[in-house]
């Protein structure tokens, strides 16, 4: 497994793999890997003979009161689980790597950027989108594998690549839960224990939610009261968001008949949690 800290670095040894006839395939991560990016590790290796993981905890995608000095960082950790899947490659650039001196070019995919977790997080899509497309740039994927949890920014990096003619596959993976029902997230690691309890009304929510399209109901409005009251009777944990949206679009519907996406952030203490649940229409 070879690793690289510079861009000329990671370039030099994809662009040699693609000249053996690789098929590239990227995991863009911010580290603090757990077993929900080891199932993108692994459903990656089953659709490409040469794999990149980056790890860049990006500062473009947090706000100025968030959590990039304290996100989680375990290299060394990271380092070892990924060597042992047979990546074979690890890019974990420094912020100066990434970001030249008065840089002042961004990728902002205008009004999709501005929902669910957009609208909370002002400028994080316009970070997460900027940070992607340079990793699709330096490593020149194929394929690139996103954990379904991050469903706004699927779409988001989805509407990214049409527009802007990049040639790379976006594969979505499924959720990768605890035993608990609890979504796989590097921030868990944030939660006390009686956070980590009180934090699965998320899932508890969604799957309220769940329960009544499986019952027959189509109006999103009808369907996502009842999650509500979920997240209301856990007094520690503050909704953000509960909202069906168009799971290409990220607009608000009405009808679910179609099928949906319902996606959930909450503040359980100071952590904020996302989500989801794509409901299918029959």
């Amino acid at each position: 497994m070879k690793i690289c800290a510079t861009i000329d670095q990671a370039r030099d040894a994809c662009r040699a793999a693609r000249r053996a006839g690789a098929r590239i395939g990227l995991i863009p991560t911010m580290g603090a890997l757990h077993d929900g990016h080891l199932s993108l590790v692994r459903a990656a290796k089953g659709q490409s003979n040469f794999l990149a993981v980056s790890i860049f905890v990006n500062p473009l995608q947090f706000g100025p009161t968030e959590d990039f000095s304290t996100y989680p960082r375990t290299f060394e950790r990271d380092r070892d689980l990924l060597k042992h899947e047979g990546v074979d490659l690890i890019f974990a650039p420094s912020v100066a790597e990434m970001y030249p001196k008065d840089a002042v070019t961004y990728v902002n995919v205008e009004g999709l950027s501005e929902r669910l977790d957009g609208k909370s997080r002002p400028g994080h899509f316009r970070g997460v989108t900027t940070v992607v497309a340079k990793l699709f740039h330096i490593i020149e994927p194929d394929a690139a594998f996103f954990g379904q949890k991050d469903a706004a920014q699927i779409a988001i990096i989805r509407r990214t690549v049409r527009d802007l003619n990049m040639p790379v596959e976006i594969v979505a993976c499924p959720i990768v839960r605890e035993p608990d029902g609890l979504a796989m997230s590097s921030r868990n690691a944030y939660l006390d224990a009686d956070q980590r309890q009180q934090a699965l009304a998320l899932h508890r929510a969604l799957s309220e939610v769940q329960k009544r399209f499986d019952q027959g109901e189509r109006c999103a409005a009808r369907l996502i009261e009842p999650g509500k009251q979920v997240l209301q009777r856990e007094a520690a944990v503050r909704l953000d968001y509960l909202e069906v949206v168009n799971p290409d679009t990220l607009e608000p519907v009405e009808s679910v008949a179609q099928g949906a996406l319902v996606a959930v952030a909450a503040y359980v203490g100071p952590t904020r949690l996302i989500d989801n649940v794509v409901l299918k229409a029959q």
